[in-house]
């Protein structure tokens, strides 16, 4: 490992990330859930440049752009079929329908860009028949369409049908998706949602993923739709988020297909709540959960009431979901706009933590998450569709004992300090999520933000909190130093959150302010994904203080997630 100096001062950052059973995709994208609009819910089966180009300016005149919602996706129909199913190119990938886009898709994301966004694109598994009757060459290669194509089985598509599956087994098969992964490149997509995965797919999946890395593009890998929870570790390693049910749209609407409004109904919303407990233990930096797209923004006759689109919006951002807006952003109403544009809530969302399920009693149901400074973010739900509802949750099950300061987040509201528990009577479909900060909670500093010698900040194992962790090269008087403030002088204690997967000590120094407090045993964990704390009490001055961990021995320090100081 080649020696890292990263001379930046600690600060507390994002929320604890729950251990998870693999490690995410190591593409270096959606550290945070993305945030943005996707064409499906709105503009359904009739995308055009037009409309892409309106909602792309509407999400920046709207000022939503400014906190966060960046990603315009072109989601399924910008194709050209015939009765055989897709049109395709000379290479045997999909044509474009240059009645739709007749600028061309390039130019559509050069607009995109222009406008300080980032642009989407959308594909399903397998390759056209088209391609394989007329026999198409695979760029770049000496292959054709009939070589990997397995005529046999047919992949799912939902608009011109028609996909046969592919034969990796032959090497011009990752060659054709490789060259379809170069050619949006070049036409400039972050974004690429594959449709239609499941378990059958592993293998289009993984070659999408190889295909995309070897563009040298930064593109957000996204899945869909109704993933197979038992596939979860897989879809965590290859991609940056995964739909884990049908969509949320309720496909109610007087207009062809269902399309038009109401676009969604609370039964749809609420059946995200068992889903998001479920697959909770997944979520974290580079790889989300998608509970599909959130319809806020057009008021009531999107199909949810104000109460239900604020315990919607709420949901979505316990979860660490996606927000990828599926309404129509050229019409927003001012109530609308205001929920979406809420600093806090979006910082709930931003935290990169999902929260877990407390409470799920009737229509009653609690989620917790805690937060890097020692704060805990809690949300209360009445889901029911009649009658008001107590839902209540005792400080001790959403994770802390002691009084704790509250602070409504729909608001911004302080509501004083309440000594054990919490309970609100709320109204059918509506919310209430707070912010209990505990008195003497902890403050948080990620190891992979501190200034490292002789290692390197690393994310190939799971468990980890924020974005990573220190892994020291295995020398003696390898260090990782971190910047800790205080308000005031005196004793604090410091939890140091380590992994060692040997089974020999790795003592390290402990030294404050360039004095040395002690020398720690960092003993084995049993393996690199399991942490441990070790907790000691150091006295520091008032402001900023260092805390440097020095190995000792030839072996270097244990893995350093954080440190908390409290």
């Amino acid at each position: 490992m080649r020696a890292v100096f990263a001379a930046l001062a600690l600060t507390a950052t994002c929320l604890t990330v729950p251990a998870a059973p693999a490690a995410a995709s190591d593409n270096g994208l959606s550290i945070r859930p993305a945030m943005g609009w996707s064409s499906w819910s709105f503009v359904r089966r009739w995308p055009d440049e037009t409309k892409m180009k309106a909602q792309a300016d509407a999400l920046v005149s709207s000022g939503l752009a400014d906190k966060g919602y960046v990603y315009v996706n072109l989601d399924d129909f910008y194709q050209k079929c015939d009765s055989n199913g897709f049109v395709v190119d000379n290479y045997g990938r999909w044509a474009v329908d240059s009645a739709k886009f007749p600028s061309g898709i390039k130019a559509l994301a050069d607009y995109v860009h222009a406008k300080g966004l980032k642009f989407g694109f959308y594909v399903t598994p397998g390759i056209a028949k088209n391609a394989v009757t007329a026999n198409k060459p695979i760029e770049g290669t000496s292959y054709h369409a009939k070589d990997i194509a397995d005529t046999s089985q047919t992949h799912k598509n939902y608009n011109c049908k028609n996909m046969y599956r592919l034969n990796y087994s032959h090497p011009g098969a990752q060659a054709f998706i490789n060259s379809w992964a170069d050619q949006m490149a070049s036409w400039g997509v972050d974004y690429l949602k594959i449709d239609g995965v499941d378990a059958s797919t592993v293998a289009d999946v993984e070659a999408w993923d190889k295909a995309l890395r070897q563009t040298g593009r930064p593109i957000n890998f996204a899945l869909s739709n109704n993933l197979p929870i038992a596939q979860a570790t897989t879809w965590k390693r290859l991609a940056n988020s995964w739909r884990t049910q049908g969509d949320v749209e309720c496909y109610c609407g007087s207009g062809p297909n269902g399309s038009g409004y109401p676009l969604t109904d609370w039964s749809h919303v609420v059946s995200r709540f068992n889903s998001a407990a479920s697959w909770q233990q997944y979520a974290g930096p580079g790889g989300w959960n998608d509970y599909d797209s959130l319809q806020i923004g057009n008021g009531d006759q999107v199909g949810l009431t104000a109460d239900q689109r604020r315990s919607h919006m709420t949901h979505w951002a316990m979860a660490a979901s996606p927000l990828l807006l599926g309404t129509d952003l050229t019409a927003l109403t001012s109530v609308d706009l205001a929920m979406l544009k809420n600093d806090r809530l979006i910082a709930v969302n931003q935290d990169g933590v999902a929260a877990q399920r407390v409470v799920n009693s009737g229509v009653n149901q609690v989620w917790r998450k805690r937060e890097a400074n020692g704060d805990y973010i809690i949300a209360l739900y009445n889901t029911g569709t009649s009658g008001n509802s107590t839902v209540s949750v005792t400080w001790a099950q959403a994770g802390f004992t002691g009084p704790a300061a509250v602070t409504n987040l729909w608001s911004g509201a302080s509501e004083g300090t309440i000594a054990s528990s919490y309970s609100a009577t709320l109204r059918p479909g509506e919310t209430r999520l707070i912010r209990a900060r505990p008195a003497g909670a902890a403050t948080r500093y990620e190891a992979e933000n501190a200034t490292i010698s002789q290692g390197a900040a690393e994310s190939n194992h799971s468990g980890f909190s924020g974005t990573g962790f220190v892994n020291a090269d295995n020398v003696t008087g390898s260090y990782v130093e971190f910047t800790v403030n205080a308000a005031e002088a005196g004793s604090r204690t410091v939890t140091i959150r380590y992994a060692n997967g040997t089974s020999v000590n790795r003592p390290m120094t402990v030294a404050v302010n360039g004095a040395a407090v002690q020398t720690r045993d960092f003993p084995g964990t049993g393996d690199w994904d399991t942490w441990a704390d070790a907790t000691l009490t150091v006295s520091l001055n008032a402001g900023a203080n260092t805390v440097r961990l020095t190995g000792t021995t030839a072996n270097g320090g244990p893995n350093v997630d954080y440190l908390d100081v409290s």
